[in-house]
């Protein structure tokens, strides 16, 4: 967009730009920083009811807007994100504004100190605006929180936002702000980031640093960058991983993709299926080459790994809880959980009222995972894959009504698993994986398409990811 209003860029456009266009728009004087924290403030409190945020910083913004346009002024050389306001999800720690994690308990919780990843944002720029509302510890990926409330989507407030990164997907897909970061454990950065319309990465697991955020499984938790654009998701991820190389977009002829049929392209929403075959038909007259794709034993593994999200759970929770001095017990915390699905999965499980699943959890570590990456690399290798390619979700948004249980092709399915059966399997073996926007269906509902490499390709997939955003038109606004 930035490309057609370079000459002029009115306040009343500021929140159509891009985190790229953004940063340039400041760094050439079209608006200041602090002309863009009051217009963004405005439309956080214009869309209100979409309850998209935990806390919000208006003063420190504020001031932190006026110290970006002194430095400017000055003659100060800035940082790539300088004055460009983001927002965190709110189980990552920063020092200007509580961190909940979604949960009672931790309600009054305030670090002393950002994350390192928030602070690398923060180092070259970035104004943390406000903490995002989420699915209650992470748990869960429609974002209905009892406590906080529940976060609408952006582009049908009546359906819910994705999640557990819910309200970062939804105050980006509704252009509230132009970035931000989200974690993701089995899918919360891709799921709310599909069902928003925006892009969603999540990185090789390891390559972000994983300190100050409330944990779930350190196996497979990791922050990741959320915008409208792959090429906002290059730059936060270069800013974050200090990698100042320019990625381009892949040539497509050399492009091998793989279709994983089982499990990842069965039982589709029609509109989702038929947008997907769409855009592998746009792929091959590109060039690219695309071939099924078995990944032996990936639906039995895949099955099985939710019980050890659990036993890492309450270990990584009490640590959490510990180092970062936040005057709760791990019981007090299991106490305040609020929201039904999370209380009867995790509950019991934290408070000690249920036996910890070691065997289970030893097979997963010892055995499953280490099959899972076997099968994973296998496939990569025997088929000379870029990246496996698949829809992100199975559907697109769903309506509040259907947190627990949705009717999918005349059948009804339980929700959680049905959303997270295309993103979880990948990070059991901790590999990378992309979700870019590829359109709206019949009722205007975003489609994502999904791609997942091997360990650190990470760059590689979203150079595909810039290719891939070139075959379809860029979405249109929410109404």
């Amino acid at each position: 967009m930035l490309g057609m209003i370079t000459q002029s860029v009115t306040l009343a456009q500021l929140h159509e730009l891009t985190v790229t266009e953004t940063a340039k728009a400041l760094h050439d004087g079209q608006f200041t920083a602090v002309e863009l924290v009051k217009n963004t403030l405005a439309r956080i409190d214009k869309y209100e009811h979409l309850n998209a945020f935990i806390s919000i910083d208006r003063e420190g913004s504020l001031v932190a807007a006026h110290a970006v346009d002194e430095a400017r002024e000055s003659g100060v050389l800035l940082g790539p994100l300088a004055g460009v306001p983001l927002v965190i999800k709110d189980n990552i720690n920063t020092a200007n504004l509580p961190t909940t994690a979604g949960t009672p308990a931790l309600e009054n919780f305030q670090a002393s100190a950002h994350a390192p990843v928030v602070q690398r944002l923060v180092d070259a720029g970035a104004i943390i605006i406000a903490k995002t509302n989420m699915h209650e510890l992470a748990m869960g990926i429609t974002s209905d929180n009892t406590h906080f409330g529940r976060v609408a989507n952006a582009y049908d407030p009546d359906r819910f936002s994705g999640g557990s990164s819910g309200g970062t997907g939804t105050a980006i897909g509704a252009r509230l702000v132009s970035g931000g970061l989200g974690s993701d454990t089995g899918g919360s950065v891709r799921i709310p980031s599909a069902l928003n319309g925006i892009a969603g990465l999540r990185p090789t697991i390891g390559s972000y640093p994983r300190a100050g955020i409330v944990p779930i499984s350190s196996t497979r938790d990791t922050a990741g960058p959320m915008a409208r654009t792959v090429g906002d998701l290059i730059l936060l991820d270069n800013v974050i991983t200090g990698y100042d190389q320019p990625i381009k977009g892949y040539e497509l002829e050399s492009v091998r993709l793989g279709l994983p049929s089982e499990l990842f392209w069965s039982d589709l929403e029609v509109e989702t299926r038929l947008m997907a075959e769409d855009l592998l038909e746009k792929l091959r007259a590109a060039g690219a080459s695309i071939t099924i794709v078995p990944i032996e034993g990936l639906v039995k593994i895949a099955a099985g790994a939710t019980e050890s999200v659990a036993y890492e759970a309450k270990r990584e929770l009490a640590r959490y809880l510990r180092e970062f001095n936040t005057g709760i017990s791990l019981a007090n915390l299991a106490d305040q959980i609020a929201s039904p699905d999370v209380l009867s999965f995790l509950g019991a499980r934290l408070s000690g009222e249920e036996p910890v699943y070691a065997e289970a959890y030893r097979e997963m570590m010892e055995v499953q995972r280490p099959a899972l990456q076997s099968a994973y690399r296998a496939a990569f290798a025997n088929y000379e894959l870029d990246a496996l390619i698949f829809p992100t979700t199975p559907l697109p948004a769903r309506s509040f009504s259907e947190t627990e249980e949705l009717v999918l092709n005349g059948r009804t399915v339980p929700t959680f698993p049905t959303y997270v059966r295309n993103t979880a399997p990948a990070t059991i073996a901790g590999l990378p994986g992309l979700t870019v926007p590829i359109g709206l269906t019949s009722e205007g509902l975003p489609v994502g398409i999904a791609l997942d490499g091997p360990p650190f390709s990470d760059r590689k997939l979203l150079a595909i990811g810039l290719s891939i955003e070139a075959l379809v038109t860029r979405l249109p606004p929410p109404n």
